[in-house]
């Protein structure tokens, strides 16, 4: 019977039925182009007398290790050169200053550099003689990293995780520089379109190179595609190799898979086990394993991987499911899943009975996976429930049994559909380990990462040490929170979840929702979130909007802080909004209290009022009418004598009789004079001089 497993035939290359055990090997497995032009450069090196490469050939020991038998030995330094010896320059690259040693040095050199690699050398080379700045997906420890690196003229970054574009974007001042993006060549595709995305939202002065090398890309998608369809894969490659670890993740997330740098180290026992477990639990149903290996791997151990994995399914004596059952009582062994009915209850454990002749118990840590809860808060006598065996003591009759294994693998399958299905799930922060929490939900344990969980964290340039972190995250402990689940590896029952991802989720619904609904005029209740010199920003639900100083009172006020504080609750209105630029001005003051309708209501021009001294200016001062009316005493109204400097003839706080010559009721203005009422005295009592002059001549 063959199999094929990718319906198309184009993921593998061979597949060979054993038994009812089919292995098929990746199309894609093994040296890619520009590992397969070193590994020949070297060797034609190794042929021509020996030589150097500077660093190792590729991520594979035995390769390296077979090359400096040959005479072609690895050097981490140009200091280790001094026999006049040709070196290679390994596929991943090195940067500009290393071509300029080589030649100062007179070393001759053979550039093996990948042509993928020197594209993006290119690429950076000739953007950053322009100006612009760089920024780099990939892990900063690769050589090919930082050997881009060694070619950009401008300034560059390196991003490998949400957190260092966090810290990417909080760097205003280089983000609004002109920007071009790259990717390290072996980068995981899914890693590279998501950080993509997040990068080019927030840099819009960007131009982006999709620089991962597609013969990578095919690699891992057909080692992904083919791990869905598998049982079990082997992923084959140099420990130290960047594609080879990505492939086992990838693996890794979808099936069993075991790594191993060569056909020797392959663990044969475990997958023995493992293969009459399967066969065990699948009742004799077909078995499918698969074998992929990184761009560093030779073909022939490719090869040998699967003539040892051809021996093993060859050998492997296939368990009889049936036959192995005793017709007189069930038999029951570790791992086995049965159906256990609740006998009693204790404070540490819960006994059971699974219909064969032990007497079962269930340890109050594997009745449920919440902490601090007793037995009888999970389970009572007459439940039935799920378990799986742990352990058996045939001696004495006992099995040991948990219903947390069994809930968390179902709970698993919940996951993955919530991951698949992009929903938000419910749990409750159950511990604070290194770099993050654990949200028990759906009695699976969730990581999530410190930079997911929604706590803030330092700012650039503060410092934080993993304690005062640690004393952060404790804040959620016993919480309930909201997630969104960002990454399983079902063959490992590991999964991880984003606080924030689910808050940004609900945070996007809402301002959505205020987006489609505001309209000038409308009233809201907001929380007061923060305050400038300038105004208040208000939380209208998802949407800050801005009071500036002048629409929180009608009093003049120097700071905000005067009239309200942080998480105050306020009354406003929108004023106004722009959808695109995603501002609301919003307004507080309440029109019955306008103190210009009582102005108007009770003073006219030439009117004489006391006013006091609020403010001074360089052209005259303000006075205070009424509270939130002022008006102007212009400097050339202050005096009947020219005045040059307002403070020395008023001062804050004084007290002053003035005439109201002009009302501006469109623009709430008011103008004062002083000099006008000086005049009119002046004139009043020249007129009494008169009088009195006259009544004397009369008198005369």
């Amino acid at each position: 019977m063959s199999a094929h497993l990718n319906g198309s035939g184009k993921a593998i290359e061979s597949t060979e039925n054993i038994g009812s055990v089919h292995i098929a090997v990746a199309s894609t497995a093994g040296f890619c182009f520009g590992v397969k032009r070193a590994v020949r450069y070297a060797e034609r090196l190794a042929q021509d007398g020996g030589g150097y490469t500077l660093g190792q050939i590729i991520h594979n020991p035995f390769v390296v290790s077979d090359l400096e038998k040959r005479g072609v030995k690895a050097v981490e330094s140009l200091d280790e050169i001094s026999d006049g010896k040709k070196v290679i320059i390994r596929s991943h690259g090195v940067g500009q200053a290393v071509y300029g040693e080589l030649k100062r040095r007179g070393i001759e050199y053979i550039d093996a550099t990948c042509p993928f690699v020197a594209n993006i050398h290119r690429i950076v080379r000739e953007k950053s003689e322009n100006g612009a700045r760089v920024i780099i997906v990939g892990d900063p420890s690769h050589p090919e990293v930082k050997g881009i690196k060694g070619h950009c003229l401008t300034e560059s970054r390196v991003v490998d995780s949400i957190r260092d574009i966090e810290l990417l974007i909080s760097d205003k001042l280089f983000v609004q520089n002109a920007l071009i993006l790259v990717v390290q060549t072996t980068y995981q595709l899914a890693k590279w379109i998501e950080y993509k995305k997040i990068i080019k939202k927030h840099c819009t002065n960007l131009q982006i190179f999709d620089t991962i090398c597609k013969a990578t890309a095919e690699r891992q998608n057909e080692a992904e595609e083919l791990a869905k369809k598998c049982d079990i894969m082997i992923v084959a490659g140099g420990a130290r190799s960047s594609n080879t670890a990505k492939l086992t993740k990838l693996c890794a997330a979808r099936c069993k898979t075991f790594f191993t740098e060569s056909a020797e180290a392959l663990p044969t026992d475990e997958i023995r086990n493992l293969l009459t477990e399967l066969n065990l639990e699948r009742h004799g149903a077909d078995i499918y394993i698969g074998i992929t290996a990184g761009a560093s791997t030779p073909n022939g151990t490719i090869k040998e991987v699967h003539r040892i994995m051809s021996e093993i399914t060859k050998n492997e004596e296939m368990i009889d499911f049936m036959a192995e059952v005793d017709k007189t009582f069930k038999r029951v062994y570790i791992g086995n899943r049965v159906k256990a009915l609740v006998v009693s209850v204790n404070n540490t454990e819960a006994v059971v009975d699974i219909g064969t002749k032990h007497s079962g118990y269930i340890p109050a840590d594997e009745l449920t996976a919440t902490p601090g809860m007793l037995p009888k808060d999970v389970v009572k006598p007459g439940d039935e429930i799920d378990c799986v065996v742990t352990s058996i003591n045939d001696a004495e009759g006992v099995v040991y049994l948990s219903k947390k294994k069994v809930d968390a693998a179902a709970g698993l399958e919940k996951l993955t559909a919530a991951f698949n299905e992009n929903a938000t799930v419910v749990g409750i922060v159950t511990g604070v380990i290194k770099g993050g929490v654990i949200v028990t939900c759906e009695g699976t344990r969730v990581f999530v990462p410190a930079s997911h969980t929604g706590v803030p964290r330092a700012r650039k340039g503060e410092t934080e040490t993993p304690e005062e972190l640690v004393k952060k995250l404790e804040t959620l402990l016993k919480k309930e929170v909201k997630l969104k689940i960002i990454e399983v590896a079902e063959g490992r029952g590991r999964v991880v979840g984003s606080i924030k991802n689910a808050s940004k989720e609900e945070s996007d619904a809402l301002k959505a929702k205020f987006w489609s609904e505001i309209e000038v005029g409308k009233k809201y209740i907001g929380e007061v979130k923060s305050m400038e010199s300038y105004g208040v920003f208000v939380d209208l639900g998802g949407v800050d909007g801005m009071v500036h100083s002048s629409e929180l009172t009608w009093n003049r006020i120097k700071h905000p802080r005067e009239i309200v504080s942080i998480g105050d609750k306020l009354e406003v209105y929108v004023k106004s909004y722009d959808p695109e630029k995603k501002r609301v001005s919003l307004g507080a003051k309440n029109p019955d209290d306008n103190p210009w309708t009582k102005f108007l209501s009770e003073f006219a021009v030439g009117d004489i009022v006391k006013a006091q001294i609020v403010s001074t200016t360089p052209f005259g001062a303000f006075a205070q009418i009424i509270p939130g009316v002022d008006g102007l005493i212009h400097i050339s109204q202050i005096s009947l004598d020219r005045v040059t400097n307002v403070s020395q003839y008023l001062t804050i706080g004084q007290v002053v009789e003035a005439k109201i010559t002009e009302i501006d009721e469109e623009k709430n203005r008011v103008s004062l004079s002083i000099k006008e009422l000086l005049e009119e005295a002046d004139e009043a009592e020249g007129e009494e001089d008169y009088d009195e002059e006259t009544d004397g001549e009369e008198n005369a």
